[in-house]
């Protein structure tokens, strides 16, 4: 059944994979007796009625029901949450510094911090836009998202997501996506991290569709992998950790939850290597617009406009001529938020660094600081440019970003961001 001895290949695809050969039933998903003496369970996606080109479910055989755990109690976190509505929207240009790394034992969900979102997971829409920052693998705890898909994109350090279908390895330059109810526990093999989390209220995360660009290039489905089944037959006494709606609770759990011994369907974790991505771009003049570096989109109740876009710039030549290569100023209906994994971002000289963040929300002017538009000004366009060792990302959605009030009070936040526009200077020579 595996094709591989850790992933499967390609994007949504019915996946089937089994830990112990012969485990998974043959005919029917459900009988009256699983093999070895596990109970079926089916995780759902999507509605059960949605149309079958996007329904996701897959069916876990597992050693235990989900359901067998104690009650749930309220779980205090102070800086992981869905208070998008503390502080005033700002039509201010933000910027932040890196997280510091913990001094004190913090794991994966602990070291969670909100900045900003929209929406929520009771409209069905939006997303939490989060950072976080661990020194210490989570010890007998494991946690799961109701309110939404998390897409995980580590700046510092690898994460070993330890999932009920499976397990999946994480370097930087690289993304998982946790679907919304699938258990799993976060280990740091480095021994510290730091990065991004998009938290998706909204439609699944797939990919976008290419139009005129034909049927390759961007993100190709074969590049996302899957994995395959593993399982923990442990008891003891362990803590199940939920998010729902916008709150965390805590319950006891005497097993690991993540004893799924075999599974099949649409449903399931995924990692993307960024690297991968197959960039475009003009070969004349001008530049398209940053869709195109679309990976994975979340789609809206308006066609073309997203829930949430999770676009990256990564390394790429640039060599259209007669025209301002960087990214050009402007102002977008849209609402970006940014975070730089390693390198340098074209458009900025200084200030904007790996593991830090800027939010430009709807029509707030933006673009290239004045160091950056001076140099590009007067670049020799006869040579074609290369930029190399970056990977920047970007998280784009049609609501505005409410950066949270921890996010507004934070040190990181540099209030003289707006200063690097300020010494722009005036050409104008009719």
């Amino acid at each position: 059944m595996n094709l591989s001895p850790h992933y499967q290949s390609g994007f949504a695809n019915e996946f089937a994979s089994e830990a112990i050969p012969g485990t998974l039933p043959q005919g029917q998903n459900s009988p009256q007796r699983v093999a070895h003496g596990l109970y079926a369970e089916q995780l759902s996606g999507t509605a059960f009625t949605a149309p079958r080109h996007q329904n996701r479910r897959s069916w876990l055989y597992r050693i235990r029901p989900a359901a067998v755990h104690e009650p749930f109690a309220p779980l205090a976190h102070t800086s992981f949450h869905n208070r998008f509505d503390e502080a005033p929207a700002t039509p201010n240009p933000l910027r932040w510094d890196p997280l510091a790394l913990p001094a004190a034992p913090t794991d994966f969900l602990d070291g969670l911090v909100t900045i900003a979102g929209n929406g929520g997971p009771a409209e069905q829409a939006g997303i939490g836009i989060h950072l976080y920052a661990a020194n210490r693998s989570m010890q007998r705890r494991f946690f799961y998202d109701a309110d939404g898909e998390l897409l995980i994109v580590p700046q510092q350090g690898r994460l070993h997501l330890a999932t009920e279908l499976g397990v999946i390895e994480l370097e930087p330059q690289e993304i998982a996506v946790i679907p919304r109810g699938v258990r799993f526990r976060v280990e740091l093999p480095d021994g510290e991290a730091r990065g991004y989390v998009c938290e998706n209220f909204g439609a699944l995360l797939r990919l976008p569709e290419l139009g005129p660009i034909g049927s390759n290039c961007l993100a190709n489905a074969r590049d996302f992998l899957t994995p395959v089944a593993v399982f923990e037959d442990v008891e003891g006494t362990f803590e199940l950790v939920a998010k729902f709606q916008g709150a965390l609770w805590t319950a006891a759990i005497g097993h690991s939850p993540l004893d799924v011994v075999a599974w099949h369907g649409n449903y399931a974790p995924y990692k993307y290597d960024l690297r991968r991505f197959n960039a475009i771009g003009s070969i004349s003049v001008d530049h398209p617009d940053p869709s195109i570096f679309t990976v994975l989109t979340s789609a809206s109740d308006t066609p073309g406009t997203a829930n949430v876009d999770f676009a990256i710039f990564p390394p790429r030549w640039l060599v259209a001529e007669h025209t301002f290569r960087p990214p050009w100023f402007h102002r977008n209906v849209a609402s970006e938020f940014m975070g730089l994994i390693t390198g340098v971002y074209d458009a900025k000289a200084e200030g904007f660094v790996p593991g830090g963040g800027s939010l430009h929300n709807c029509m707030i002017g933006h673009g290239p600081d004045a160091a950056t538009f001076e140099k590009a000004s007067a670049a020799d366009l006869s040579k074609p440019d290369v930029i190399g060792g970056t990977m920047a990302f970007m998280f784009e959605t049609r609501k505005v970003i409410r950066p949270t009030r921890q996010a507004l009070d934070a040190p990181q936040l540099q209030r003289d961001y707006y200063r690097c526009w300020q010494d722009i200077g005036k050409h104008f020579a009719p």
